[in-house]
């Protein structure tokens, strides 16, 4: 789950990290009265959505300006111009995709006076299964690109969850950065504050991009990008308040009630198997045989028959799926209670597109049995390579 960068400021914060002032606005009115608040002389305002590279970004809408999705304003009536023209418009980036995300609300932030940027990130290192620091002095750009073309200045650490941080990760963030004396203190200080934050509440990123040194000489936390395990979100409720679902997709937020794992993709073909090894291995063959999954969908070992009609239904309501590959391996789940759960769905929202059902394991027979009685119109398949070319070959010849 991810959250706004306003959010994971007021989290960071609550644990001792520097984070400027700022204030969470809806309506340009606010952003006025958070100005004022707020005290200038400079102020940044900055678009909230739950994708990176928004100072670089562009808005669809001529009216937007030219200017990106973060903004310096000087002076309160430029604040809620910039509020006026950001609030309700479509903002294009890099993570966005060409469709963009609407802003919604903005982030009213103190300015600040920036001597140095550098890159700061924690996240979950599943080579080491430890937690892992990513530090680089080359602050404010996308660490991809600095990864491609610089790598040597990226330095890379984990923390052994026996002794959790301690001073010599302080000191090894220190000289990475180039950081001395008081400000070398302070680099152990703020690590030592997000990791407790990372650890505490079950997060899977924290990015810092940038973490700056003031004028003044003190390290501060310009940016936070957050996202949590949702396999432990049942342990924070403070954390689950946080989840604003208009930047979600709309089918992974239905999927999400009936416990399905559901990504969302931009191909063709719907997928539903059961099994996440065997849903990749459907996903790698479609695009094998020359097509594009619509999505990654995992209906679990024991799907009931109301679990496995929802998931159709989701696949249903993408309206750039051109036809639908189900393969079942049944284990502990049945082969008749896909054949069931498909059976219901397309009665309940009819079948638009070409089905290819694939079926193999406990109750294979049963299961194709009450697809072959059903009457509908959908394709048999024998193995996997059968099924992938048979739904290809089916999603072609419709175009």
């Amino acid at each position: 789950m991810n959250i706004h960068e306003y959010q994971a400021k007021a989290l960071l914060k609550g644990f001792g990290a520097p984070v400027s002032n700022g204030v969470a606005i809806f309506t340009p009115a606010e952003a006025e009265s958070a100005a004022r608040e707020l005290g200038g002389p400079l102020w940044v305002v900055k678009s909230q959505i739950h994708a990176g590279g928004r100072g670089k970004g562009k808005f669809k809408e001529e009216s937007a300006g030219e200017k990106g999705g973060v903004r310096l304003a000087k002076s309160i009536e430029e604040v809620k111009a910039f509020a006026g023209q950001m609030l309700g418009s479509t903002l294009v980036t890099v993570q966005t995709g060409p469709a963009g995300k609407q802003v919604n609300r903005l982030y009213i932030e103190d300015g600040s006076d920036i001597e140095k940027e550098f890159y700061l990130s924690i996240l979950v290192d599943r080579a080491t299964s430890r937690i892992a620091f990513v530090v680089s002095t080359e602050g404010g750009m996308d660490i991809e690109e600095v990864a491609h073309s610089a790598p040597e200045k990226i330095k890379t650490f984990s923390v052994d969850p026996a002794t959790g941080i301690m001073p010599h990760h302080g000191l090894t963030i220190a000289k990475a950065l180039g950081l001395s004396g008081a400000l070398a203190k302070e680099a152990y200080d703020v690590a030592s504050k997000l990791y407790a934050a990372f650890v505490a509440k079950d997060m899977a990123m924290l990015e810092v991009n940038p973490l700056i040194v003031t004028k003044d000489g003190h390290l501060k936390v310009l940016d936070a990008k957050v996202s949590f395990d949702s396999n432990s979100l049942y342990r924070h409720p403070d954390v689950v308040a946080l989840r604003d679902e208009t930047e979600e997709d709309q089918k992974e937020i239905e999927a999400s009630k009936f416990d399905l794992a559901y990504i969302a993709l931009d191909g063709t073909i719907g997928c539903m198997v059961n099994g996440a090894g065997l849903a990749m291995a459907t996903l790698d063959i479609i695009q094998l045989y020359g097509e594009s999954p619509a999505n990654f969908l995992d209906v679990g070992g024991g799907a009931s028959e109301e679990k496995v009609t929802a998931a159709f239904k989701i696949i249903t309501s993408d309206p750039k799926v051109k036809g639908i590959l189900v393969n079942i391996f049944g284990g502990i789940m049945k082969c008749d209670v896909i054949a069931r759960g498909v059976i219901a769905a397309v009665k309940a929202v009819g079948l638009q597109v070409p089905l290819v059902v694939r079926l193999e394991g406990t109750n294979v027979e049963l299961g194709k049995q009450i697809i072959r009685e059903s009457g509908l119109n959908v394709i048999p398949a024998d193995d996997l390579d059968d099924a992938a070319q048979k739904i290809v070959k089916a999603v072609k010849e419709a175009v």
